[in-house]
């Protein structure tokens, strides 16, 4: 067979007229074949999976709300540095697997719910709708109105409570999940930046030989830190409470000390500040035997030591905070309290 005949196979049927000519068939290769016949579901003939199918739907949503609860309880229960091993992940935050775990479990329950209400208990009977200009007629208005109510009586959403009540429990708990994450904008309100570790009968230890101090340790002149008993380098809360915690311990003559209070909360020309500036929290590590000054070496804020640490220069707002100290019966160092105002920079729950 030629090429030339297997064209022509292709070409649309023809027929000759009357005059010879040759007319083409008026056929449409594209014409609408239509919907296929509609099959029923065995939902929509037994009731009895339907119910199977509604009891699937408010399982799915019921777990959800779980997982909701289980966020939260993970939030408030996980300390922020405990770690779990995941194999095959490894080790990883035990919050973040927790709270990433649940948060997931209760979206995509709600998706899953939802996807397997629509295809087993929604009504699956395909319709087709001519277009019709944007604008819309009355009876086009009319029409839609009659389209939503017949929808929403084919979606049982009326009849089936179960899913329905379900449903509406976990999409109301989902958010719970966000307005317990505002937790994290700031902290609660608390009175932690009020409070170190200092308190009554605490030794005073020396930072570097980490032995308890006596007042014939600290000579006239010297500048000691010190930190409170008990808190030891290798605490995993090291860090956070000694940038609270930290003391500076000088001895003055009495006769030198100006401030009455000072004098009151000294030992025999003892006295101990807190170590972090009142400007933006540096460690001061500075001091001027001679003037008793003690200067901060990020912004250069000066206080005086003999004069209640007050702030004679720089940007610091206030003074630096003062120990009360005395001696216990073996001879040491111990403070008497906390300190009277919280320590370090200002902030702006301050009173």
């Amino acid at each position: 067979m030629s090429s030339q005949e297997k064209s022509e196979e292709n070409l649309p049927s023809t027929q000759e007229t009357e005059h010879g000519s040759v007319a083409v068939k008026d056929e449409n290769p594209f014409a609408d074949p239509g919907l296929p016949p509609h099959e029923h579901r065995v939902q929509d003939i037994d009731e009895r999976a339907a119910k199977r199918s509604e009891r699937a739907v408010a399982f799915l949503f019921t777990l959800s709300m779980l997982a909701t609860i289980g966020f939260i309880a993970s939030f408030v229960s996980f300390p922020v540095d405990k770690s779990v091993y995941i194999w095959p992940i490894g080790h990883i935050s035990a919050l973040n697997f927790a709270l990433g775990m649940t948060l997931g479990l209760a979206l995509f329950c709600i998706g899953a719910g939802a996807v397997h209400w629509a295809r087993t208990l929604m009504s699956d009977v395909e319709v087709a709708d001519e277009r019709h200009p944007i604008e819309a007629e009355p009876e086009v208005k009319a029409k839609v109105m009659a389209d939503f109510k017949a929808g929403a009586t084919e979606s049982q959403f009326g009849r089936r409570k179960l899913i329905r009540n379900t449903m509406f429990g976990a999409l109301a708990m989902v958010p719970l999940s966000g307005v317990v994450l505002l937790r994290d904008l700031g902290p609660l309100p608390e009175d932690k930046l009020r409070h170190t570790l200092w308190a009554k009968g605490k030794l005073l230890v020396n930072m570097n030989t980490n032995e308890p101090l006596r007042p014939s340790d600290v000579a006239v002149g010297s500048l000691t830190f010190a930190k409170p008993e008990g808190l030891e380098e290798h605490d995993h809360d090291f860090q956070k409470e000694i940038a609270k915690a930290a003391l500076m311990i000088v001895r003055i003559q009495p006769e030198n000390i100006k401030d009455k209070q000072e004098l009151e909360w000294s030992h025999d020309g003892v006295v101990a500040y807190s170590k972090i500036c009142t400007h933006v929290g540096c460690p001061i590590s500075l001091y001027e035997q001679q003037t008793h000054h003690v200067l901060c070496p990020c912004h250069q804020s000066t206080f005086d030591l003999s004069d209640g640490a007050r702030v004679i220069f720089g940007p610091a707002g206030h003074a630096l905070p003062q120990l009360r100290i005395g001696v216990n019966e073996e001879g040491y160092l111990e403070a008497l309290g906390d300190f009277a105002e919280p320590v370090g920079p200002a902030f702006w729950e301050r009173g």
